[in-house]
């Protein structure tokens, strides 16, 4: 099991489409009304409620920036991983965040993700046990196989 899978929310993290959607189906009614008690959440922001029926502990919610704004999907992913270590989860999973509907091209998006992943690790790395970049569009499975091998080289 996963402690925690990081679901790309909108700002009243109430759900939406996407993964926002399946991942409030999923988890029950439960989780929209412990995020009712949030008070949304900024851009590059991040918050953690419990996972419910999902098979992950936690679900951390971050909404990402609409189009190509690097620094603000940057702090989605260093501000998700930094709830991950404040709660002493051990391992996330990420889905592409600001692609779909809010416009970030794929190719950079990943950039970013890798890059933040990386440094987070470099900083962190004796804290977390394992980080998966979940895909499920053809196009991103193979941008992540190419690119993770340069953020990641194998030894």
């Amino acid at each position: 099991m996963i402690d925690a899978i990081v679901n790309a929310a909108n700002s009243s993290l109430l759900g939406g489409g996407g993964v926002d959607g399946a991942i409030h189906k999923a988890a029950g009614s439960r989780l929209v009304e412990e995020c009712k008690t949030l008070g949304g959440c900024d851009t590059g922001e991040a918050k953690i409620t419990g996972g419910y029926r999902l098979p992950a502990k936690y679900v951390i919610h971050t909404v990402g920036p609409r189009g190509e704004k690097p620094d603000l999907l940057k702090n989605c992913y260093t501000n998700s991983l930094k709830v991950m270590l404040a709660n002493k989860l051990r391992s996330i999973a990420f889905p592409c965040i600001s692609t779909g509907i809010y416009g970030y091209p794929n190719l950079p998006a990943a950039h970013v993700a890798a890059y933040a992943v990386r440094k987070h690790l470099e900083a962190h790395g004796d804290q977390v046990d394992r980080v998966i970049f979940c895909l499920f569009m053809p196009e991103d499975k193979e941008i992540y196989e190419q690119l993770l091998q340069s953020y990641f080289p194998l030894e």
